[in-house]
């Protein structure tokens, strides 16, 4: 356990840490870095028509253009690395034929699942209504305590003998022998 004194290395970096958690990376290929970089000036990302004060801390909004005569009536640029907002123009879009077929042959190929089976049917009506016990009795027992329905008791100890009824009748139709041995289960 480290005291206030103790000033181990694995508290400082976590320190080191916390102090810069959330501040922006600034990356070498970004071009702002690199001719702020040149002139001497701070590194901080500053966008048009604002200014970078280092005693107020982040860049602040000035509403004017660059050239500071007139209020900026230009939506912001696009930050590096996002899509455009609105389509490109026809001279810039890239109609390359082996990028169209290969996007055609990608959408062809993709993978589109069958549609599930229908659910089955009990074969008999006592094993449906058994399975109804399995599955309809608790989840009835379970919204009348949920709503705090009054019921008579007798309902309840119909639902319990249905729910148990319903599995000792599944359980004593289930085949006795096994099944072939040489049958895991899955089919092709």
């Amino acid at each position: 356990m480290t005291t206030p004194g103790d000033e181990s290395r694995t508290e400082l970096a976590w320190r080191e840490i916390v102090e810069h958690y959330g501040e922006r990376a600034v990356l070498p290929d970004d071009e702002a870095y690199d001719a702020r970089a040149g002139a001497g000036e701070p590194t901080q990302d500053v966008p048009p028509g604002a200014t970078a004060d280092p005693s107020t801390g982040p860049a602040t909004d000035t509403g004017t253009s660059p050239s500071g005569s007139e209020p900026s009536s230009e939506p912001p640029a696009a930050p590096a690395g996002h899509a455009p907002t609105e389509p490109l123009p026809d001279h810039l879009v890239d109609d390359d034929e082996v990028e169209v077929r290969e996007r055609a042959i990608a959408a062809s190929e993709r993978f589109t699942p069958p549609p599930p089976p229908p659910l089955p049917l009990p074969r008999t009506w006592q094993r449906g209504l058994a399975w109804a016990g399995i599955a309809v009795a608790p989840a009835m027992a379970l919204l009348i305590g949920l709503l705090s329905l009054y019921v008579p008791s007798v309902v309840g100890w119909l639902l319990v003998a249905w729910f148990v009824g319903g599995f000792l009748y599944l359980v004593l139709e289930m085949p006795r022998s096994p099944r072939d041995p040489w049958d895991d289960g899955s089919r092709v």
